[in-house]
């Protein structure tokens, strides 16, 4: 049986109702989700973007309920402050634990931080992963620019150490528009992926473009892909290959958000046309 990959897209700072990508998502039959707390005031006094605290008691139940209705796999993006090296990092990766766990989601995602090294880097997340583990959340690690496939190995390294570590409650999330950023790897996203091991599970995809000149989060098939989908398709056939069955998550609200459908359209028939391949050579 070929795994299943759900496709579904973010909430956005640049959306003025933080609300309004979830029910694009509901109305276009996305079956993926991702809340990103990203919050930001304004010197005048206005305010862009949602985080936990804006979201009571009914407003979770609301959204866990809604997603339940509509087959909807929820993900949760920790703020891009939260890092656990820092003293301030850890509450705000509890707190998006605990958001997580009240609207049903399957995950929460925060990114590699590599000032301490990888043993440090999993050592001051111990908290973090004891906290999920009681939620019952798994815990996706995403490549930053910044960060290195070699990263990534060593740190999955270290965790499997961990004397209490349980496979499966800790992966990466791919995200191939870093990964296309990163200076080992500019513009070859492909190889990036080819240089890890493959004792790191890919639990999570963020999928967006770039011409590798900045992190400008283009809509997928809108940037290089537009012109040539090869290196989509590659990455498709290198999913299929690693038996994927998590969510892919278009990091974007474009203008208009249309191009999202677009997209989703694309990938799912790429997808659709990978998996008869290998059904036919079964």
């Amino acid at each position: 049986m070929i795994p299943r990959i759900r496709i579904g897209n973010q909430t956005a700072i640049s959306c003025a109702d933080p609300l309004e990508p979830f029910l694009f998502a509901i109305q276009n039959g996305f079956d993926a989700f991702e809340w990103f707390a990203d919050k930001k005031e304004h010197k005048d006094g206005s305010v862009a973007g949602w985080d936990e605290s804006d979201m009571d008691t009914d407003i979770r139940r609301w959204i866990r309920d809604t997603g339940a209705a509509h087959d909807i796999l929820f993900t949760v993006h920790a703020p891009w402050q939260a890092n656990p090296l820092d003293a301030q990092g850890i509450p705000l990766l509890i707190r998006s634990i605990d958001f997580a766990r009240d609207i049903g989601a399957a995950l929460v995602n925060l990114h590699l931080y590599m000032d301490d090294g990888p043993q440090g880097f999993v050592g001051a997340l111990g908290p973090v992963l004891h906290h999920a583990a009681a939620a019952k959340l798994r815990i996706s690690i995403e490549n930053t620019p910044q960060t290195t496939p070699d990263d990534f190995n060593a740190t999955f390294a270290c965790l499997a150490e961990l004397p209490d570590f349980l496979a499966g409650t800790v992966g990466m999330c791919l995200d191939i528009g870093h990964a296309n950023l990163c200076s080992l790897t500019r513009n070859n996203f492909i190889h990036y992926l080819d240089l890890l091991s493959d004792t790191v599970p890919i639990i999570h995809i963020h999928a967006h473009e770039n011409r590798g000149d900045y992190d400008s989060h283009l809509t997928l098939f809108t940037g290089p892909a537009h012109e040539d989908d090869a290196g989509i398709r590659a990455f498709v056939e290198r999913l299929q290959c690693r038996s994927y069955h998590g969510a892919v998550i278009l990091e974007q609200w474009p203008d208009p958000p249309q191009l999202l459908l677009e997209a989703a359209t694309r990938l799912r028939a790429l997808l659709e046309e990978k998996s008869a391949s290998m059904r036919a050579s079964d």
